[in-house]
């Protein structure tokens, strides 16, 4: 794809996000409308858009795309699995931390950048199981774990070794990843379209009425959330941010061709995990209070590098 092509996709992109971001720094949003904005996108909007996009698609394209849930299994909860070995033994850092920093290092803003930026070079329609599958991995694999594994390691620092409670946390965590809207909403409109549902027009048109404000919502409150965060620059924060925008998609360019995938599919594979960090990933690590500054700072670093290595990476997809 020509440069001028690239840049008629993705400056409008970045001139909404930018947008935010002076929204965020001049104070017209706080912490507290920001995470009102990010409800709004991953609770209502994108699970809404994610439901109408997989139950109009045939029961046949939706059987044919389980290598490409295979090869996100491996692209993210893989990357993360892999960096939670590195740090913990290679790095020596604690088991929460370890986690806390493979979280970050694995898991994309998928959901606020999936859909402008895949849906302006692929069309909404066909970016949307993609794009659900993901969220299934994300929320209904990802996130527990490394909330699980998080917590093994806050108990096994203060010593407390209850077996019942731990399993509550396990059983809460996977529980809580599945109710949420990004991989319940999917999961159930996949279901349906297995058993032979079709949406109808009416509820297509309904649910379009909130789904369709995904992308330009989704792109103001990365801005918002970029405007409103410090930046503190130090090495697991840089590592942190190039492991997400340039080592984690090289990967997941060679596992999808390794796994002969059609040209699209890798460039929607390469593109899902090169997004910058993800913000909830970010405040996963707040609520353990382990390595709360360096995620958060990292979040805003992917961000700013994802300008050049998006334009770079979709001038060598496509």
């Amino acid at each position: 794809m020509e440069i001028g092509q690239i840049l008629i996709i993705l400056v409008p992109i970045f001139f909404v996000i930018i947008l935010g971001y002076i929204a965020g720094h001049f104070k017209m949003f706080n912490a507290e409308t920001s995470k009102g904005i990010n409800t709004l996108v991953t609770k209502v909007a994108l699970p809404a858009h994610l439901f109408v996009g997989i139950t109009t698609t045939s029961r046949q394209t939706l059987i044919e795309k389980w290598p490409f849930l295979v090869a996100l299994t491996i692209g993210i909860l893989g990357f993360y699995i892999v960096f939670l070995f590195i740090c913990r033994y290679g790095l020596k850092y604690d088991l929460t931390g370890s986690s806390m920093f493979s979280l970050n290092s694995a898991q994309p803003t998928f959901a606020f950048m999936g859909i402008p930026i895949l849906g302006s070079l692929f069309g909404a329609q066909a970016v949307a199981i993609p794009i659900a599958i993901t969220g299934i991995v994300v929320n209904a694999m990802l996130d527990p774990l490394a909330t699980i594994i998080g917590t093994v390691g806050q108990r096994n620092a203060k010593g407390n070794d209850n077996h019942d409670s731990l399993f509550k946390v396990m059983m809460k965590s996977i529980l809580h990843g599945l109710l949420e809207p990004l991989a319940l909403a999917p999961l159930i409109a996949v279901i349906l379209t297995l058993l032979g549902f079709h949406s109808p027009k009416l509820l297509q048109h309904s649910l379009e009425q909130i789904g369709s404000v995904t992308s330009g919502v989704a792109l103001f409150a990365i801005g918002v959330t970029v405007g409103i965060r410090k930046i503190s620059i130090s090495l697991p924060s840089l590592s942190i941010a190039l492991l997400k925008t340039v080592i984690q998609p090289l990967l997941m360019l060679g596992i999808a061709t390794a796994m002969g995938m059609s040209s699209d599919d890798i460039t929607k594979l390469v593109l899902l995990v090169a997004f910058p960090g993800s913000a909830v990933a970010a405040m996963i690590a707040l609520r353990f209070e382990s390595m709360e500054a360096e995620t958060a700072s990292a979040f805003v670093i992917s961000a700013v590098l994802s300008t050049i290595t998006l334009p770079i990476l979709i001038s060598l997809l496509m």
